[in-house]
């Protein structure tokens, strides 16, 4: 018998929202920074944070679509 995932699309949902306001965060602290500090390095690095949980955003995302359209079927 093989073994079978169950779908939690609010779960997805929340997990997406976290990661939104998580990148909100970083996008705030990125707009204080610039505007103190152009030139600093902690920019970058929140910078790359940022495109990090985008990136999981997105997959997140294309995962609960993938699964929406299999389940219309």
């Amino acid at each position: 018998m093989r073994a079978r995932r169950e779908w939690k699309p609010f779960r997805n949902s929340a997990e997406i929202e976290r990661l939104h306001l998580e990148l909100a965060s970083f996008n705030d602290q990125i707009a204080e920074l610039e505007k103190l500090h152009p030139e600093s390095w902690k920019i970058e690095a929140l910078k790359t944070s940022a495109l990090l949980l985008s990136r999981q955003i997105d997959e997140l995302r294309c995962s609960s679509d993938d699964l929406t359209s299999l389940l219309a079927k």
